[in-house]
């Protein structure tokens, strides 16, 4: 599971909805790959420009093989999305205990 937390500008907040949600552009990039789960679009309730992104993937190594066959298009929607955000940052990746 991959955390990722991000401060919408207040005019890019409907179109980062769009594009961050379950069925947005990157959760269909995902969609490409092999081992991609789901992904989860959080609105902070007190912040509401706050929101944060849970992406899950079956494993590490899926991942890591998305990452590498995908690097050029992810990096294109990345830098696409860059102008909706006044920040943006990894919170971390995480496991489930068993």
């Amino acid at each position: 599971m991959y955390a990722w937390e991000y401060l919408v500008r207040p005019s890019g907040v409907l179109k980062f909805k769009r594009i961050y949600g379950p069925k947005g552009k990157w959760a269909r990039l995902f969609r490409k790959a092999r081992g991609y789960v789901r992904t989860e679009l959080h609105r902070d309730m007190g912040k509401p420009r706050r929101f944060i992104t849970i992406d899950y993937w079956k494993s590490y190594q899926a991942w890591k093989r998305f990452r590498q066959k995908f690097a050029s298009e992810f990096a294109e929607l990345d830098l696409k999305c860059e102008r909706m955000t006044t920040s943006e940052k990894e919170i971390g990746r995480f496991k489930p205990i068993d």
